[in-house]
C-alpha cells in the first residue's frame, strides 16, 4: 500500500426528513445565499423543505446552474454574492449545483484577478472561501463529500476540474426520498458515474491494499444489483438509499487512499462533453469499455480479479474472462439505458481530431496511472469509442 494522508471532514446526515439539520448547520446570524439548478426542486418539494427549515433566515436565492457549470453562469453567482456580502452558500441539487457552489466560495473572495485561473492555472485562493453545505438531490459524482469540483467555460468549450482542502463541504444532507422524482436518465447517468469513480480507483496497478480493493467491489457489486430496480422508477426507499449511499462513498477518498488511481476515463470523456454536450455519465460509459480493451494487458491482474469477484466469471482462459468482463460492463451500462458507441450521438471519427488536440491544448499528453496514455493512445481509445 502507497503512503497516504486522508482528511474528510464534511459530516454527512442520512436519511429521510435531515434537511431539518439545516437549522443545526447554519447559523441565523448569516446570510445564505441557496444556489440551485434548472428548478426541479421546486416541482419535487425539496425547494419547500429547504425554505422550511430556513425560517427566520435571511436568504436570497441564484437558480439556473446547468449540468456542467458553466463559468460564466456561476460568475453571474459571484458578483450576486459579492455585491449581497453573504455568509454561507447552500447548494441544493445534485454534483452540478455542488461543483458550482464550490467555485463561487471560492471566487467571491478572489477579486485581483479572474477566478478562472483558480481552476485552469492553480491560482492561490486569496482571502476568506464563503464555508458551504449541500442538500443531495441526484447521487453521482461524490461532490457533496469532497474537495472536487469540475467546471465548464463555455465561451471555448473548455471542462477542466480542480481540488483543494477549501472546497469540502461544512456538511452535506442525504435524503433517498429527494430522488424519487429523478428520470431514468439522471438515475442511469448517476448510476455509471459512481460506477466509473470506483474503476478508476480499483482497475489500476496492484497496490497490495485488499481492504480498498474489496471496498471498491463492494460498491461496484451493489450498483450492478441496486441500479436496475432504481430504473424500474420504484420509490423503493432501500434501493434509493443504498445507490445514494455508493455514490457518496465512491468518491469521498477512501476507496482511493494508498493505491494508483487512473482518470484517463474521464478526461477523455471530458472533452465528449465539452464538444458535443453529453452528458457526463453518458460520455464514462461510452469510453471505459473503450479503455479498458487497449489499456487490457498493463490492467491484466486487476481485471481478472474484477471478473471473477465483481462479475463471477469462473471459465474460459484469462483473455476470455477479461474480454467476458469488459462486455459485461458495457451490457450493463446498456442495460441502464445508456448507448455505449459515439456514432449513436452522431459522433463521427473525423470528431476525434478535434478532441485529441484538446486534450493536447490542456496537457493532458500523460494519462492513467502510469502515464503511459499519451496523445496516440488516447486517439485509439476514441477510435474504440465509435
Amino acid at each position: 500500500m502507497n503512503n497516504f494522508t486522508f482528511w474528510n471532514p464534511v459530516r454527512v446526515h442520512f436519511g429521510e426528513g435531515q434537511v431539518t439539520r439545516l437549522s443545526e448547520e447554519i447559523s441565523k446570524n448569516q446570510k445564505v445565499m441557496l444556489l440551485y439548478g434548472g428548478g426541479s426542486i421546486k416541482k419535487n418539494g425539496v425547494y419547500d423543505q429547504v425554505k422550511a427549515a430556513l425560517t427566520d433566515y435571511q436568504v436570497i436565492e441564484f437558480g439556473g446552474i446547468e449540468p456542467n457549470p458553466h463559468y460564466e453562469t456561476l460568475m453571474k453567482a459571484v458578483e450576486l454574492g459579492r455585491k449581497e456580502k453573504v455568509d454561507f452558500l447552500l447548494a441544493v441539487g445534485g454534483g452540478s449545483v455542488i461543483d458550482g457552489t464550490k467555485f463561487v466560495s471560492v471566487a467571491i473572495p478572489f477579486t485581483d484577478d479572474d477566478p478562472w485561473k483558480i481552476v485552469s492555472e492553480g491560482a492561490e485562493i486569496k482571502g476568506q472561501p464563503i464555508p458551504l453545505g449541500s442538500v443531495l438531490t441526484l447521487p453521482a459524482t461524490g461532490s457533496e463529500m469532497n474537495k472536487a469540483s469540475v467546471i465548464t467555460k463555455a465561451a471555448n468549450k473548455e471542462k477542466r476540474g480542480f481540488m483543494r482542502p477549501e472546497l469540502f463541504p461544512q456538511f452535506a444532507i442525504l435524503d433517498p426520498t429527494h430522488t424519487y422524482s429523478l428520470p431514468k436518465e439522471q438515475i442511469a447517468n448517476g448510476v455509471v458515474d459512481a460506477f466509473v469513480h470506483t474503476t478508476e480507483q480499483y482497475l489500476t496497478d496492484s497496490a497490495e491494499a485488499p481492504l480498498q480493493e474489496r471496498y471498491a467491489e463492494s460498491l461496484l457489486t451493489t450498483l450492478i444489483e441496486e441500479g436496475p430496480k432504481a430504473m424500474a422508477l420504484t420509490t423503493d426507499y432501500k434501493t434509493r438509499a443504498n445507490i445514494m449511499w455508493c455514490a457518496t462513498q465512491a468518491l469521498c477518498g477512501l476507496v482511493g487512499a494508498g493505491v494508483p488511481q487512473d482518470w484517463a476515463t474521464h478526461m477523455i470523456g471530458h472533452e465528449i462533453t465539452a464538444e458535443f454536450g453529453l452528458a457526463h455519465g453518458t460520455t464514462l460509459a461510452i469510453v471505459l469499455p473503450s479503455t479498458l480493451r487497449v489499456m487490457k494487458d498493463q490492467k491484466r491482474q486487476k481485471l481478472l480479479q474484477y471478473a471473477e469477484r465483481v462479475w463471477h466469471i469462473q471459465s474460459g482462459s484469462d483473455d476470455e474472462k477479461i474480454e467476458e468482463a469488459i462486455d459485461k460492463t458495457q451490457s450493463f451500462f446498456e442495460a441502464m439505458g445508456i448507448k455505449t458507441h459515439m456514432k449513436q450521438y452522431s459522433i463521427k471519427e473525423q470528431d476525434i481530431d478535434t478532441m485529441v488536440e484538446r486534450l493536447e491544448s490542456k496537457g493532458m499528453v500523460a494519462l492513467g496511472e502510469q502515464g503511459n496514455i499519451d496523445l496516440a493512445t488516447s486517439r485509439q481509445i476514441y477510435q474504440g469509442c465509435l
